[in-house]
């Protein structure tokens, strides 16, 4: 193979990969031994699939979360993000990520609580703070200061939130918590001017939602 053939073949495998860990986990967990039997599912053999991916459950997580991102933005492609208010941009991208996440909320559930287990709490960081970056450029921001780091853990945070609250009260309770903190998340300037916002404030309140995911209310 070439590097581009293999390259492609690497994408479409696991891709492949992630449709069957997607669908084993409900019952499976988000785990290594899942992993490994969405790779023999995909007709990889063990070894295959621990070169494919080096951190298994890791790596799937990465996956489906960008996958997720992709499907939102294809979802707003008929969308035309300058016609709205900011505020009403920031609300349709949220409420659009969290219908695609829990749209296979068994799965996200799973999913979920693997990244709230402290040992992941960094990689969740990450795909958080991307999918909130991902739904910020979808709404024309072009911000290069503190802003721009100010704005993403502030809708990092919100989105994890919404996502634990999707998880346990379904999607109406998601996009209403959504609509309770919109103002919040357009006050940023507001709250950097006080002593009460600082961005680790932020950054806690994300831990928390993890939490929640992990330890959901009964």
């Amino acid at each position: 193979m070439t590097t581009g053939e293999t390259l492609d073949w690497a994408q479409t495998t696991e891709q492949a990969v992630l449709d069957h860990a997607l669908r084993l986990a409900p019952a499976h967990g988000w785990s290594w031994p899942m992993a490994r039997a969405a790779g023999a599912a995909a007709g990889l053999s063990e070894g295959e699939t621990d070169l494919l991916l080096p951190q298994g459950p890791k790596d799937l997580a990465a996956l489906a979360c960008r996958r997720h991102d992709q499907q939102c933005l294809a979802a707003l492609s008929d969308v035309e993000p300058m016609s709205l208010k900011v505020r009403e941009r920031i609300a349709r991208g949220l409420e659009a990520r969290l219908a695609v996440a829990l749209a296979g909320a068994a799965a996200e559930r799973r999913l979920a609580g693997f990244l709230a287990l402290p040992q992941n709490l960094p990689l969740a960081g990450r795909l958080a703070w991307a999918s909130a970056d991902s739904l910020w450029r979808w709404a024309g921001d072009t911000a290069t200061d503190e802003n721009h780091y100010t704005k993403r853990a502030i809708l990092s945070g919100v989105l994890a939130t919404a996502l634990a609250i999707g998880l346990s009260e379904g999607q109406d309770g998601a996009f209403a918590y959504v609509q309770r903190r919109i103002d919040d998340v357009m006050a940023f300037e507001r709250w950097k001017a006080t002593t009460a916002f600082r961005p680790q404030a932020a950054l806690t309140g994300l831990a928390s939602a993890l939490g929640r995911l992990r330890y959901p209310s009964p």
